[in-house]
Order: structure tokens, then C-alpha cells, then sequence
């Protein structure tokens, strides 16, 4: 069904909008760049058949996003062949193609007819769409009130459910619940059931190895390896293990567990907090009756289902959102990581970005400049931080966010879900350099899924569930009672 023959895909690694201004300035002066090449994809060959399931494996800035959008035909190469036999569903981001404006169930329709759709072939799958993703009255909302994870659950129900020839997933599940998981698992198995094709880019290795048939490793725009999942998830593992590295490199199954220092000094309270939206025209409590605090020295893990209020709650520790009820009491200065390129503009390139986004904290720039050269190396994205950060992949905008966020020596950090993306090894190093933070920061909040992280990273947890805290203590008991809920 897809057979790509010596592809190569390149961009420009300085190409730099300008205004007209700028431009006509470096030109007078005879200031022009010569534009560098990075080829995102060299040299690449594939096969995928009917009733394949291919896992694409590799670290950010590796090239699957740039394959997947090669293969939905979104970029085309800039050298060799691509066949594509059948109607490809390209999910390549939660939400992407939604317009924020529009409902839920507005958005099914567009998405839908984008896709090839008649409204009238649409409308009979509506039921079973809304029901798979289970996201209730919300599904007449518009999407600018929904959480990621119910963006996640949106896109990947339209995605699957018009039943495409060719499924194209990019990391579109990573915000989701441990229980939609287990939906979108089932429901990829019935599409292999009726001999379509799988396309799936993801970080998490155990889901390649148990629902993929075939895996494929990319590494700096190159096919490292290809063959069965389990041979192609080991060596990947073993290779990234085995590079040098200033840090020793740790599975992420395995985190160091954090020495707590709490200090009996409170930094932040919630005292009966309640956050309300419209949803059909009556009141739907986001949040309601939501009291805790936080202690200096605290790494407080947030879980909960997709929708339970988990990003409401984080938006209002950092004042964006005013409660309807009750108070938010912060006692220090926040810094709040919301997602993955939450607040870059696009047209700008990485270096513009970290000026914008510290300019934005209240950093003076003579600092930022100070601090340049260590968030450029903790990103990792080498001459790629010159390039537009609309060219970025979802993991290498992650890496860029988090790089800047937290070299900016918060006294509060809020993470919601922003690290979903990044790959196999930043998330143990984004591990690290949170338990490095709060040796000087006063507490750091996270919302997350992962509960390997939760369990050793995070010195107290909270659940949530409809608006609510259902439980708040050890992030062991936390966790068992979290999955509790969803078995």
C-alpha cells in the first residue's frame, strides 16, 4: 500500500522570516545568509503491506514526523518516488485541523469532509464517534475549552472511526488516559481486522512491541534498522543506553527517586476552589470544591482521566483562569510550561523564541543572553535552532519549551502534560533537572500519565476525578487508586 523509494526531504536550518525593513537593511549592508540544507529525511526506503502495524521508533528531530507527513502527502521530497495506494488519515497531532472556534461535533464534520467524507457518511459514524471518544456535553463546546487529552480522544475518534485505508498516528495518543489507551488499542486491533494499514509513531516502546507487527528505527533522517518489534525496540535501547553522555543514561522505566527536603513552610493554597463553563446553556463545574496546599521543597504529581480538570486546576495555580468560587493563594513567582510550543510563534526560529518567551517571564535580555548557550544545549536541537519553529516536530517543540522554562529558575514550575512528547531519554533527563529545580525552587506541580514519574520523581500525588479530589497523599497510593478507577 506504501512503498517509498531513496526519499530525501530538506529544509533550510537558517532561514529566518524578516520584515521588510529588516530585510531591505541586511540587504544595503550585504548581509544575506547563504541558506544551510539539513535533510530531514536522506535516502529512505520502505514497504508497508495490508494488515501491517508499523511502529516508527527515534529520538526528537530523528525525521518521523517528517515521514508521516510525507506519507499523508502533506510535504512532498525533494528527491526519490513515494506510492501511495488507498485513502490516508493522517492524526499527526492532538487537535491538529481543528479550528478553535468551532464545537466538537462541528469539528467531526470538517475533519470528516477534509478527509473525503460526505456529510451524509459522516453523520451515520456521529454516534459511534461521540461515544468512542467520550467526552459528553462537551461535544457541543468549542475546542478552545477542551483539555489535551480530550482533543486526543476527539481526533483519534474521527481518525478511526471514518475507517481509512491508511491510518497515520503521530505521538496522537500521548496526552491520553491509561483507560482511552486501552480503547485506542482495542480499536487499532479491529482496524487490522479488516486489512487496512497502521502508521504509528510513538516514544512508548512497550505499545510498538505489543501492537505492532513490524518497527522501524530513524535516526538522524536515516533508517538505523527495520525487522520485528521486540528485535527493533532492543536495539534501540542498547544503542542509547550505551552513548556517551555527560549523565549516565537510565531506562525510563527507571528514575531516580527524589531525596525530599520539606520544608513546613506553605507556599501556595486552594480553598474551595470552583471553576464553571456554559455547556448547554447550564453550568458544568470543571472544578468544584478543590482545597489543598503545598509545602516548600513539594514535587506534586496531578492525575487523573482525560477531562477530570487537571489542566482547569493548573491554569488556575497560575492565575489565568479566576475561580467562580473560593481562592487561589500563591506565594511566589510561576513559571508554567502548558504543552508542547505553548507560546513560540511559528514564523520565528528557536533562537527568537527563547528571546520572546524570557522577555514574556520579565527576563532582562543581558540575562537571557547569559543563559543562551545552556538552554540551546539542553534542547538538544542543535543547527535546527535556527530554523523556524514551524518546521519543528512536536518532541523537539517539548524539548525547546521545557529548556526554556526551567532555566529560568522558577519558584514555582507548573508542567501540564508538556513533556508528552519528548523522547525515550529527555523525559529522564527533564526527570533530573526537576529534582535539581526544586533544591532551590519552591515547589513544582506536574500533570502527567506517565506513573513511573509520579511514583519516583513526585513526593505526594493527587487524584482527580470529575472536578474533584478524590485522593491526596503518597504517590504509590495515588497511583493504586488511579487505576483502580479505570480497571
Amino acid at each position: 500500500m506504501i512503498q517509498l523509494q531513496d526519499v530525501g526531504v530538506k529544509f533550510h536550518t537558517n532561514a529566518k522570516k524578516q520584515d521588510l525593513k529588516s530585510y531591505l537593511f541586511d540587504f544595503v549592508r550585504g548581509k544575506r545568509k547563504k541558506k544551510k540544507e539539513f535533510w530531514a529525511l536522506n535516502s529512505v526506503s520502505m514497504k508497508a503491506s495490508e494488515g501491517e502495524a508499523i511502529g516508527i521508533i527515534g529520538s526528537n528531530g530523528a525525521g518521523k514526523s517528517t515521514l508521516c507527513r510525507v506519507i499523508a502527502k502533506i510535504l512532498y521530497p525533494d528527491k526519490g518516488s513515494i506510492e501511495v495506494n488507498g485513502m490516508v488519515s493522517a492524526l499527526l497531532s492532538l487537535g491538529t485541523g481543528f479550528n478553535a472556534e468551532l464545537t466538537g461535533r462541528e469539528n467531526v464534520y470538517l475533519n470528516g469532509m477534509m478527509l473525503g467524507f460526505s456529510k451524509k457518511e459522516i453523520a451515520h459514524q456521529m454516534d459511534e464517534i461521540l461515544d468512542f471518544a467520550d467526552i459528553g456535553e462537551f461535544i457541543d463546546q468549542p475546542i478552545k475549552h477542551y483539555s489535551k487529552g480530550m482533543k486526543s480522544r476527539l481526533g483519534f475518534s474521527v481518525a478511526a472511526m471514518l475507517q481509512p485505508d491508511i491510518l497515520v498516528l503521530d505521538e496522537a495518543l500521548t496526552t491520553g488516559d491509561e483507560d482511552f489507551k486501552k480503547k485506542a488499542s482495542k480499536k487499532m486491533k479491529e482496524i487490522l481486522k479488516t486489512a487496512r494499514l497502521v502508521i504509528l509513531v510513538s516514544h512508548d516502546l512497550d505499545f510498538v512491541e505489543e501492537h505492532c507487527t513490524h518497527a522501524i528505527w530513524v535516526e538522524k533522517g536515516l533508517v538505523v534498522q527495520g525487522g520485528t518489534p521486540g528485535e527493533v525496540c532492543k536495539a534501540y535501547k542498547e544503542k542509547k543506553v550505551a552513548t556517551p553522555a555527560p549523565k549516565k543514561k537510565k531506562l525510563l522505566q527507571d528514575f531516580k527517586r527524589t531525596e525530599a527536603e520539606i520544608v513546613d513552610e506553605e507556599v501556595l493554597r486552594v480553598d474551595n476552589l470552583g471553576i464553571k463553563f456554559k455547556v448547554n446553556k447550564h453550568d458544568f463545574w470543571a472544578l468544584r470544591k478543590v482545597s489543598f496546599s503545598l509545602s516548600k521543597g513539594e514535587i506534586l504529581g496531578i492525575i487523573g482521566h482525560n477531562g477530570a480538570g487537571k489542566s482547569t486546576l493548573c491554569m488556575a495555580l497560575s492565575q489565568i483562569m479566576k475561580p467562580d468560587e473560593g481562592t487561589v493563594t500563591v506565594k511566589g513567582r510561576t513559571t508554567e510550561l502548558f504543552g508542547f510550543g505553548a507560546g513560540f510563534s511559528p514564523q520565528l526560529t528557536g533562537v527568537d523564541n527563547i528571546y520572546l518567551n524570557g522577555l514574556l517571564l520579565g527576563i532582562p535580555k543581558q540575562r537571557l543572553q547569559d543563559m543562551y548557550t545552556d538552554i540551546v544545549e539542553f534542547s538538544e536541537l542543535g543547527e535546527f535552532i535556527d530554523s523556524p519553529v514551524k518546521v519543528y516536530s512536536s518532541g523537539m517543540k517539548a524539548r525547546l519549551g521545557f529548556s526554556i522554562a526551567t532555566s529560568t529558575e522558577p519558584e514555582i514550575l507548573i508542567v501540564d502534560e508538556a513533556l508528552s512528547t519528548g523522547d525515550y531519554h529527555f523525559f529522564q533527563k527533564a526527570a533530573d533537572r526537576i529534582q535539581e529545580i526544586i533544591s532551590s525552587a519552591k515547589a513544582v506541580v506536574v500533570v502527567t500519565h506517565n506513573m513511573n514519574f509520579v511514583r519516583d520523581v513526585c513526593t505526594r500525588a493527587i487524584v482527580i476525578s470529575n472536578g474533584q479530589i478524590r485522593f491526596d497523599g503518597t504517590p504509590l497510593n495515588a497511583i493504586n487508586i488511579y487505576q483502580s478507577q479505570i480497571m
